[in-house]
């Protein structure tokens, strides 16, 4: 058989497009923040990550003008040999402060920062354990572990129960790694931190949360899951990306400064990759400027976010409730679910639509998620137009 005969079969997408349902993929040509323009007309964003709205913010949009004109448009190198900056330094110090850790390292994208931290940390006949659904750049990380003869085992979804059965069967004296993501990127559920990290420390093992979607939407001022709980200095290691929040694009890790240098020496993720683009660091540090001035930013997106989550429930739809940026609405089947994204997108709206395997079959979803910078008429559209198809589509009465 041809190798590539897989991908002549694979015609799904082509038959989605056909029927005109296909959500993915879909130009943006204009960028307000709040409000986009998709092929020529004027949409409501109510599928981005952009939680604060700052990507549209003339500061963050000048701090990337201006480093470019004494940068140029990037480093040229990994950060390892010629690719560092005095603005790669600057971030990673002023971060580390944010945060309250002691050290910070970036990498050029969070996808690669969990690639490189776990295959890195976690060794052979070293233990990674992973909630079963963390994003899936750290089931990657944890699979090259695997490659590289870790062990790599999975508990229920935020279940310490069934967390401290697995770690219970594991070696007493194995070096262990809990990791979970502390805001679920798909339903916006925080993990129980509390309890994992109790579970954790009874059976020796570290944890990493990874904060992608957690800082600057929850915690003190925007400090994400540790701080949500007030366990910065119980948490070991955590994660997260430039992408969202801080606008831009990169990742960061945090933790230990020993940790830290450790892999700033020997992660490939970071040793054999260009470094952050001089705009890159330059936005997200902007952006971190902003959050720090404004932290109220915070409070307007989940005041938004509470505002949608009830505005659903009280319609009838079936959601997943938190105090996040993400409001999953539940529609069920893949083929409603497709219906359900082109008819909100045919009157002005712009959501994601999240099918199986990213979501349990019967269970696909219009993934909502909100900004700071969402105004009430924004919010009351995305309802109104919500409550119009889902009534056509027999899913709320």
């Amino acid at each position: 058989m041809d190798l590539f005969q897989k991908c002549y079969d694979f015609t799904r997408a082509d038959e989605v497009k056909e029927a005109g349902l296909y959500p993915y993929f879909r130009e943006v040509e204009e960028n307000e923040g709040p409000v986009v323009q998709i092929e020529g007309r004027k949409i409501i964003m109510a599928g981005s990550n952009n939680y604060l709205g700052l990507t549209a913010h003339q500061k963050v949009k000048q701090a990337a003008i201006d480093s470019i004109a004494l940068y140029g448009t990037g480093c040229s190198g990994s950060r390892y040999l010629t690719g560092t900056i005095k603005l790669h330094n600057v971030l990673e110090e002023k971060f580390a402060k944010f945060l309250g850790f002691e050290s910070v390292l970036l990498y050029s994208t969070g996808y690669q920062t969990a690639l490189g931290v776990l295959s890195t940390i976690v060794q052979k006949g070293e233990y990674l354990i992973s909630d079963k659904e963390n994003h899936a750049s750290l089931i990657n990380g944890a699979m090259m572990a695997k490659s590289a003869f870790a062990n790599f085992v999975r508990y229920k979804h935020n279940d310490m129960k069934d967390l401290e059965r697995v770690l219970s069967q594991i070696p007493e004296d194995a070096p262990k790694l809990v990791v979970s993501d502390g805001v679920f990127s798909v339903t916006g559920e925080i993990v129980d931190l509390p309890n994992l990290i109790k579970v954790a420390k009874k059976y020796k093992a570290r944890v990493m949360i990874d904060d992608a979607h957690a800082v600057g939407v929850i915690g003190k001022g925007g400090r994400g899951t540790a701080s949500y709980w007030d366990l910065i200095d119980e948490t070991d290691i955590v994660m997260g990306t430039f992408s969202k929040t801080f606008s831009s694009l990169g990742g960061f890790v945090a933790g230990p400064e020993r940790v830290i240098n450790y892999l700033k020496h020997t992660s490939p993720a970071l040793i054999f990759s260009a470094s952050p683009t001089p705009a890159s660091c330059a936005s997200a540090l902007a952006a971190l400027e902003i959050l720090e001035e404004q932290p109220e930013l915070v409070d307007k997106l989940i005041a938004n976010s509470l505002y949608m989550q009830k505005g659903f429930k009280e319609m009838g739809f079936n959601i997943v409730e938190s105090v996040t940026g993400i409001v999953p609405v539940i529609v069920g089947d893949v083929d409603k679910a497709f219906l359900f994204w082109r008819k909100l997108y045919d009157n002005g709206v712009f959501v994601n639509a999240f099918i199986p395997p990213g979501v349990p079959p019967n269970m696909s979803m219009m993934r909502t998620s909100y900004m700071a910078t969402h105004k009430k008429e924004h919010l009351d559209r995305i309802l109104e137009v919500f409550e119009m198809v889902g009534k056509e589509l027999g899913i709320i009465s």
